[in-house]
């Protein structure tokens, strides 16, 4: 299949009348159940449904120091549009030439979030299995370091700007390696 160039948008996507895209990022929150039952409803072929939720943690840590543990109230979460939006799309289409996907859904939360609030859905559907898996990972891992989110930590009175993590940087450079076969 050919990859076309993703268009940015929360509607779906119909490539090739086959592959379901959605890929949004927002303020308002986003209902899991609705977004699994989007791509469950692709149908023939489909196999695999892998889906990855990430919450706004209610604690500020750094890997290089274990002991360092700090309240975290909110976080608050900026973007720069027309990059953000290019970039997540590059990722989405990265996946489609690595994996046999028949879709996928991104969508990333921006503005101010308190702890324990989604803040980000990878949704992944394909007929096998480890192809939903593998490309899943792999769109987050990618997200997290080569998409332009900036954050902002309110943490114990004060705010300050949050640091790429090395741990984010090394988990997708492992990518960068791997070919699917």
């Amino acid at each position: 299949m050919t990859v076309m160039r993703l268009l940015f948008c929360r509607q779906s996507l119909v490539v090739k009348g086959i592959m379901s895209i959605s890929i949004s990022v927002q303020a308002k929150d986003f209902d899991l159940g609705a977004e699994y039952d989007r791509l469950r409803s692709i149908g023939d072929g489909l196999g695999a449904i892998v889906t990855f939720t990430g919450l706004v943690r209610d604690f500020e840590s750094r890997p290089e120091e274990p002991q360092y543990s700090r309240k975290l109230t909110t976080l608050t979460l900026q973007h720069y549009p027309e990059m953000t939006e290019r970039l997540l799309s590059d990722i989405v289409e990265q996946a489609l030439t690595r994996w046999s996907l028949l879709g996928v859904t991104v969508i990333h939360r921006i503005g101010s979030l308190s702890p324990n609030d989604q803040i980000v859905l990878v949704g992944v559907a394909s007929t096998h299995r480890h192809d939903a898996f593998q490309a899943a990972e792999f769109v987050m891992d990618y997200l997290k370091t080569r998409a332009t989110f900036w954050k902002k930590a309110h943490v114990d009175g004060q705010e300050q700007w949050l640091d790429a993590k090395h741990s984010d940087a090394n988990a997708a450079a492992r990518w960068d390696d791997i070919k699917h076969d």
